[in-house]
């Protein structure tokens, strides 16, 4: 039996655990007694993070699609498949008529690779990764109050905050560890106030439960915003000392009134006012968020508002207290790090700066990196549709379940001249593709993960990967070596990890050696650096922190007699993103077996839906089919899906409307029509 320490490779807490192999099988997982985060413990699925391993559906060879037919071939006909193909487009469409789409799931050194292969060697910006689909938001609404879009704090601020206010996040089952602390917290005496029309687990123990309308944060915050400046419960010193543009603000809401904040949510004044002062009365407060915040249409003016509500009560820089959106997915924070995104090189060094550009270039030996933004992955599957995007290369991410209106993104993807699928196993995307290359898991290799608290940790290996699978990270390197690249040579992931280090300031005191069995938090500039818990203690990355103005603006799509139901998307506690890995470990897979949806019994009722019974789910784009979970947890004229089954996918439904500045999909708000299937 050997025992290897590792880190969890679901959502984006940071988990450490051990895994247990014997004779070089998985057999078991164990929860590391003294990491920081989750301190002895585990989720259900940290518990069997070993499951999929070794399912016998893992990609073991690489494919190649002949005459319609996915056909095994050498790794050395795949890549030269995939470096001709790409070259050849590249040569005659221009390196702009390629997307690369990175991983949330890869390490921080093979988004960092991707990164480096798509701006090195095929000279395009066309690089993004699922945060566009989950967090693009935060980037910018945080950046722009505060410099840096990370969470401000630590997982152990809960432990200490005197009211945590938890708005879009369901996070006793998306962050379970982090949900634990949560309720830790309310049953010492913090105040906890849900913000969630759901009825969830963290709402039974909250002080306040605002049961607000979908898509109506904007409305709720400016209300709470509006109770504190009126009622002069501001932390006046912190606003005077710390940031600026503080009347714009207070200008934009004179006007905003806290009846037409309960109009617009559906809660009453008493409700609003009363959140407010309970979170502007806390000494230390936290604001939690996730997807709920992020995935709307006006997806960077509920972070903005988010910001504007910690600035005004001066909750940030210090330990319980803070601004704190929860990632989703493993290393999602990682990839945004490692420059995966089409504006930004590694750190959020933009490449339109001349001097990012010129060190960038200096440091990788090429003549030239691209100066032109490239496209969001959300515009890419448009620009794939169109014909103006001829090949994409996407590393360990499913689309097919993951994107919005699926037919779209099937369209998409199928106009493709070239489509390259990296994965661990196959799936809804991977089936469409021209080249398939077998990856290995987390389990399976060496690298970085960094969570969503920023701590950067050591992923180790713990068993071989199967068949003729390979890393990530040597089947980037192979391909570029392959279309003319230079210096992917690399002995180990930890040179990749020094290559990060030395052109990545926040980064810059990280190493392989200094990471040990807890990590470091970044910013750690230099090698002798402890790591920084708390961001922003003595000022901010910006300089002051800023105030932003919002306007409300109501969802893309509003209930009519056509399509009265309005739908919301998540995750459920067994599953995870879409479904590729716990649909492939038996003990989840038995828990949560088919697609279903939540809806109000009394909806049910008029419409004669029998419980679990089968119903057609119609919006303006596609149809589906899933059962009906009768529930009080979802008001009435509200719908809960998941995301997770491809027999019903969920978005399949959803909308392409996106955030005009974050291009983010508004998956949070669908308007649908129900139709009763029988049995």
């Amino acid at each position: 039996m050997k025992r290897t320490l590792t880190v969890c490779p679901y959502c984006g807490t940071g988990c450490a655990l051990y895994l247990v192999s014997d004779r070089g099988r998985l057999v078991g997982v164990e929860p590391s007694a003294t990491h920081p985060v989750s301190r002895g413990g585990l989720c259900v699925k940290g518990w069997n993070a070993f499951g999929f391993v070794h399912h016998p559906d893992r990609l073991t060879t690489p494919l190649i699609r002949r005459n319609g037919i996915m056909q095994a071939v050498s790794w050395d006909q795949a890549l030269d498949r995939v470096a001709s193909r790409l070259l050849a487009i590249c040569e005659q469409h221009g390196p702009d008529a390629i997307m690369f789409c990175s991983s949330a799931k890869a390490t921080n050194e093979e988004n960092y690779l991707l990164m480096k292969l798509a701006r090195a060697v095929f000279g395009t910006n066309n690089i993004d990764h699922c945060a566009r689909l989950c967090h693009s938001s935060s980037v910018i609404g945080l950046a722009g109050a505060f410099g840096s879009g990370a969470m401000t704090g630590s997982i152990d601020c809960f432990d200490t905050a005197d009211a945590i206010f938890v708005i879009g996040s369901n996070t006793t089952e998306q962050h379970p560890l982090i949900g634990s602390r949560i309720l830790a917290a309310a049953q010492r005496g913090a105040i906890l106030i849900v913000a969630d029309n759901r009825r969830i687990r963290l709402s039974r123990h909250a002080a306040i439960h605002l049961r607000h309308t979908n898509g109506s944060d904007v409305a709720l915050l400016c209300g709470m915003i509006k109770v504190i400046i009126d009622e002069g419960l501001a932390d006046r010193g912190f606003i005077n000392s710390r940031t600026e543009n503080v009347s714009a603000l207070e200008a934009s809401l004179r006007e905003w009134t806290l009846e037409r904040s309960a109009l617009l949510t559906g809660l009453t004044q008493a409700e609003i006012a009363d959140a407010a002062r309970s979170f502007a009365a806390a000494k230390n407060a936290i604001i939690a968020y996730s997807m709920g915040i992020t995935q709307h249409s006006h997806g960077v003016d509920n972070v903005r508002c988010i910001a504007n509500l910690a600035l005004l009560t001066g909750n940030l820089g210090r330990p319980g207290a803070g601004v704190f959106p929860l990632r989703g997915q493993n290393n999602v924070q990682g990839g945004c790090d490692m420059g995966a995104l089409p504006d930004v090189a590694s750190g959020y060094q933009k490449v339109s700066d001349p001097a990012v550009r010129e060190k960038f270039s200096r440091a990788w030996g090429i003549e030239r990196f691209p100066d032109r933004p490239g496209l969001p992955l959300t515009h890419a599957m448009t620009a794939a549709a169109e014909g103006r995007i001829k090949a994409m290369f996407i590393m360990g991410e499913n689309p097919m379940l993951s994107d919005p209106d699926q037919t779209h993104t099937r369209q998409a993807l199928e106009n493709l001249e070239l489509l390259v699928v990296q994965d661990i196993f196959p799936t809804e995307t991977s089936a469409l593709a021209h080249v398939v290359l077998p990856a290995a898991c987390y389990a399976e290799k060496e690298g970085t993960f960094t969570s969503t608290e920023r701590r950067v940790q050591r992923l180790r290996k713990a068993v071989e990967p199967p068949g003729d699978a390979h890393s990530d990270a040597d089947i980037i390197c192979a391909l570029a070596k392959r279309a003319g690249g230079k210096g992917f040579e690399y002995p180990d992931q930890a040179a990749v990890l020094a290559e990060i280090a030395s052109l990545t300031p926040s980064y810059g005191g990280i190493s392989g050696d200094r990471l040990g069995p807890f990590g470091l938090q970044w910013p750690c500039p230099e090698k002798d650096h402890p790591g920084t818990p708390v961001l922003h203690c003595e000022r901010f990355t910006r300089g002051p922190g800023r105030f932003e103005p919002v306007s409300y603006r109501p969802p893309a799509e509003q209930p009519d007699d056509a399509y009265p139901f309005v739908l919301t998307t998540g995750r459920t506690y067994f599953h995870w993103h879409t479904g590729s890995m716990t649909r492939r470990t038996h003990l989840l897979d038995r828990e949560e077996r088919e697609a279903f949806f939540e809806i109000n019994p009394d909806d049910a009722a008029a419409l004669n839906i029998r419980p679990n019974g089968r119903v057609s789910l119609i919006s303006r784009r596609a149809s589906i089919q899933a059962r009906a979970r009768l529930t009080g947890v979802v008001p009435r004229g509200v719908l809960f899906m998941p995301f997770h089954f491809a027999e019903g996918a969920a978005n399949a439904l959803t909308g392409r409307v996106l955030d005009p500045e974050s291009c983010i999909p508004e998956f949070k708000v669908c308007t649908i029509r129900l139709q009763p299937l029988g049995r």
